[in-house]
């Protein structure tokens, strides 16, 4: 999992690390044994604050730290792609999980 990740352990790290890695999955399978069916998905931690008959175009309501989701210009490509390690056909090229 560090390596996917990319991070760099000590011996000293590896298994604490490890330990909380495996106190997460065990959590996450707790989760996978509740019965959800009737339960709907979440789309945002404020979806409560939503009117019951918003939709998923609606603008998210005005919070705190939040802001309305509004078209933006964005980054130009070249500048997105000029502090990239490498570039393929104009885009990110990053190394396969699977090598």
């Amino acid at each position: 999992m560090a390596r996917l990740a990319r991070l760099r352990l000590s011996e000293d790290e590896v298994e604490p690390m490890a330990r909380e890695l495996s106190a997460v999955l065990d959590h996450i399978a707790k989760i996978e044994e509740l019965d959800l069916k009737d339960v709907a998905p979440t789309t945002h931690v404020i979806a409560d604050a939503m009117p019951t008959d918003a939709t998923p175009t609606d603008a998210i309501p005005t919070h705190p730290g939040l802001r309305a989701d509004r078209p933006r210009a964005s980054l130009p490509r070249e500048v997105a792609l000029a502090q990239a390690p490498a570039v393929s056909d104009d885009g990110f090229l990053v190394p396969s999980p699977q090598a």
